[in-house]
């Protein structure tokens, strides 16, 4: 959403089979409760749901009202008198503080709601309906009102969260199994690696990462690359994690370097063997290593990135990642399970043309991360079938 009006409609599409589902099979009406932006309990008009219901409206063909709030008397009027077989798309939950709990008054100052206001408003959710439908995987990490279903004795998951849970949980993959991980900081993909590490056959670590594991690991000299001091704590451990576990950790054996972050930097290539000289930085791997990871890519049968392996968002140092991805698109035609996670990789993916080369893109961090490594999701425990 940019000035009222929707850039892209993909989450939107993505929502219609659970509500044509319950048009379908009889519900009176189906209500729908959404979250916009960050308006932190403030009734910020810039995130008002209303062009969601114009959108709606459109890709339903049918009427979609619109309500201007989510809890009050007048909401519980309009639900009330709506014709049989219609939807309802309530005002942006987080315009109440009670949502999320916490949020920030007119004047900026942080402020709290009480446990009495919370209970209040989760009841006056209730009332608006008999079952809940939880439809939100992005937000099921969140312990926030509308996630909880409380007071509903029927609390059922969608068919698009039930989708994502079937990509997400990887009892069973076809193996090898391959997880392609990228991004900046080990610290923040610790718990990840570690669950990953009992699931995969193969990890190939790109990025920022990478850098931290060869100084860590081989001693490598990587010059003023990123090195993430906290996060090479735990390298030695999640190294004898996978050897114990039979898992092969693959990294860049040659690098694309640049004497400053930009399109206009002096750039160059080095190997392993070589390092990386004092004053530059590794921002993409290099030839020698796309070709390695492309063979481990094509002996892989269920593939999870995370991540891109290089400065992506600036042109000469985005080919380690575009080249990837074009061999992930000629597995996923081959019949390989390829899933993308996260803003960053799924950004990239969108930006050039590859979103139908790939089984599933997940773009939120959330969620997704956190059933990777393993976490309990209160949007997901709180659900009566699960």
């Amino acid at each position: 959403m940019k000035d009222g009006q929707i850039i892209n409609n993909r989450s939107i599409i993505a929502s219609l089979p659970t509500i044509k589902y319950a048009l379908i099979k009889g519900a009176k009406y189906v209500i729908l409760m959404s979250h916009l932006g960050r308006p932190r309990g403030n009734r910020d008009m810039k995130y008002t749901l209303e062009p969601v219901a114009t959108e709606l409206k459109k890709l339903l063909h049918t009427q979609v009202k619109f309500v201007e709030d989510c809890v009050g008397q007048e909401v519980k009027l309009a639900c009330k008198n709506t014709p049989y077989g219609s939807v309802l798309l309530l005002e942006n939950l987080r315009f109440h503080l009670e949502e999320e709990g916490k949020g920030v008054d007119i004047q900026g100052n942080k402020v709290e709601a009480s446990p009495d206001a919370i209970t209040n408003f989760r009841e006056a959710l209730h009332t608006l309906g008999d079952i809940y439908v939880n439809d939100a995987f992005s937000a099921a990490h969140l312990a926030h009102s509308s996630m909880l279903g409380e007071g509903f004795s029927v609390r059922v998951g969608g068919l698009l969260l039930k989708k994502e849970l079937e990509y997400f949980a990887l009892h069973k993959p076809a193996k090898p199994f391959l997880a392609i991980l990228g991004g900046t900081r080990v610290t923040d993909k610790v718990a990840l690696i570690e669950n990953l590490l009992d699931k995969a056959d193969d990890i190939i670590i790109g990025g920022g990462l990478a850098y931290t594991f060869l100084k860590q690991i081989k001693g490598t000299q990587i010059g003023d690359s990123f090195f993430d001091k906290s996060g090479a704590k735990a390298i030695q451990h999640l190294v004898g994690k996978a050897v114990n576990n039979g898992v092969r950790i693959h990294l860049p054996e040659d690098f694309v370097i640049a004497d400053e972050m930009a399109e206009e930097a002096n750039v160059e290539e080095t190997s392993l063997s070589k390092g990386i000289p004092k004053g530059w930085m590794a921002l993409d791997i290099g030839t020698k290593s796309i070709y390695l990871f492309k063979l481990v890519i094509e002996r892989s049968k269920t593939i999870i990135w995370n991540g891109s392996l290089g400065m992506s968002e600036l042109e000469t140092f985005s080919k380690g990642t575009k080249e990837i991805m074009n061999v992930v698109g000629v597995a996923t035609a081959k019949g390989v399970i390829t899933i993308l996670v996260g803003v960053e990789i799924t950004s990239c993916c969108v930006k050039w043309g590859a979103e139908d080369k790939v089984n599933h893109l997940s773009p939120e961090d959330g969620a997704n991360l956190e059933l990777l490594e393993s976490k309990v999701l209160p949007g997901i425990s709180a659900l009566s079938d699960w």
